[in-house]
């Protein structure tokens, strides 16, 4: 029968009470530890200079973040070289003949240990866990080979999560790169059947270029100068019958960035006399996401609105900031005006837009627009660049059949991504249920 005691933590923990002002700890020459990662990884810096104190890490110490300790930010520190942390972090001699570290690791990110937190220090944790505090903590423990015991049947649980988050991360990676492979494959033609039936792109782009002229005299759009001819080292791949290779400049009807100049005056809240201004932070996949939307006065924003006036199904995208290429259509019917950082592409009947969406999200499309392939970095696209983006023209009836049979593919992939999301939850659920039985049923 297993013996379970009540005991201080001081009683096997010991603090290491080595302290430096600021300039001591910089004379040192020491390696810095910045970081505790939840997985338990120490993170060290080399030497660098310090305007606060710092504590002495040796080999061996048990080491915690008095911030972010019940999130797992606990580490046994094995490198052969002192370190230094900063006083938020706690550094601690155990003895070994009463605590195993690992069991009690496990211990400190478990509900049980919250709980003797949050009964025995007033108030609970409010910023971060010091020693005077943690020290006088009494915990239910058992022996020491019932810790181990009971170190083992966690780790052991704790592996066979770690296998299957691996390959939920895996799953996860390859919902990625199966919406890139639909992309794809959709502005190839490759999709879905042809249909013989359908005009061809040529007609279509007749068509376009009707409107435009028409649209020119009537003067509601701009007569702009042509875009060169695509050259044979443009193309990227053969298309199929009656589909065209086009500028995006030549199929739209307006390609606009905002305002150069952000307005002085923002307010948070809309009014009578305040229209809404958006900005990058507001262009999402999913449409735009009017949290964290700014208003400015209205006299300002019809100046704004001149230069870009977008409107319900309009594309947008980013062309300046982390997220330069990212494309959404205009999903609110709210007008606004815009910040440089996102363009505007007007198009007509004659193209659907969420067929030009996917293209620019695919590879090859974002690659064409932004210059660099996915996941690269990039920091701005110029209006240029976007006007000669060349496009992939299939026939109209034919994008429609393209996005609608991309859009049932999404979905799919939308239900897979929601399936890894909740084994992920499943699992840190289990976790939890495997500590708190370790720790809440035997502690009696």
């Amino acid at each position: 029968m297993s013996v379970w005691n009540t005991v201080q933590v001081g009683s096997f923990l010991d603090e290491r009470e080595d302290r430096f002002e600021p300039d001591e700890a910089n004379k040192l020459g020491f390696k810095r530890l910045y970081k505790i990662d939840f997985s338990g990884k120490v993170h060290l810096l080399d030497d660098k200079q310090t305007n606060t104190g710092m504590i002495l890490v040796k080999k061996g110490d048990l080491v915690i973040s008095g911030i972010n300790v019940e999130k797992g930010a606990i580490a046994v520190y094995q490198g052969e070289e002192d370190v230094l942390a900063t006083i938020h972090y706690s550094s601690y001699k155990f003895d070994k003949s009463k605590i195993d570290v690992g069991y009690f690791t496990w211990f400190l990110r478990s509900q049980t240990f919250k709980d003797v937190v949050q009964s025995q220090v007033r108030g609970g944790i409010k910023t971060e866990l010091k020693s005077k505090h943690f020290l006088p903590l009494k915990i239910n423990l058992p022996d020491l080979p019932i810790q181990q015991e009971i170190k083992k049947r966690i780790n052991n649980v704790s592996n066979e999560i770690k296998e299957i988050n691996e390959l939920e991360v895996r799953n996860e990676d390859y919902v990625i790169k199966l919406r890139q492979s639909i992309l794809q494959e959709a502005v190839q033609g490759k999709l879905i059947p042809q249909d013989s039936n359908d005009e061809p792109a040529s007609i279509l782009l007749e068509e376009i270029k009707a409107e435009k002229e028409k649209l020119i005299r009537e003067k509601k759009i701009r007569k702009e100068k042509p875009l060169p001819a695509i050259k044979e080292d443009e193309i990227p791949y053969q298309l199929p019958q009656g589909w065209m290779w086009m500028r995006l400049g030549d199929i739209s009807f307006k390609v606009q960035d905002g305002t150069h100049f952000s307005p002085k005056k923002q307010y948070l809240e809309k009014s009578s006399n305040r229209l809404l201004y958006l900005t990058s932070k507001n262009v999402k996949d999913e449409g735009i996401d009017l949290r964290k939307s700014t208003y400015i006065d209205e006299e300002l924003h019809h100046k704004i609105y001149e230069r870009c006036n977008p409107e319900y199904g309009d594309l947008l995208m980013i062309k300046d900031g982390a997220i330069t290429g990212r494309v959404t259509i205009n999903n609110i019917e709210e007008p606004f005006s815009l910040l440089s950082s996102v363009a505007l592409i007007k198009t007509n009947n004659w193209i659907d837009n969420r067929y030009l969406m996917y293209y620019l999200r695919s590879p090859v499309g974002f690659e064409n627009v932004t210059g660099r392939m996915s996941g690269s970095a990039i920091t701005r696209i110029i209006l240029e660049r976007i006007k000669k983006t060349i496009i992939p023209l299939p026939p109209l009836n034919e994008q429609k059949r393209i996005v609608e049979k991309v859009d049932q593919l999404m979905k799919l992939c939308d239900e897979l991504e929601e399936k890894v999301q909740e084994n992920q939850t499943n699992t840190d659920l289990l976790m939890e249920a495997v500590l708190r039985e370790a720790f809440e049923v035997k502690a009696q």
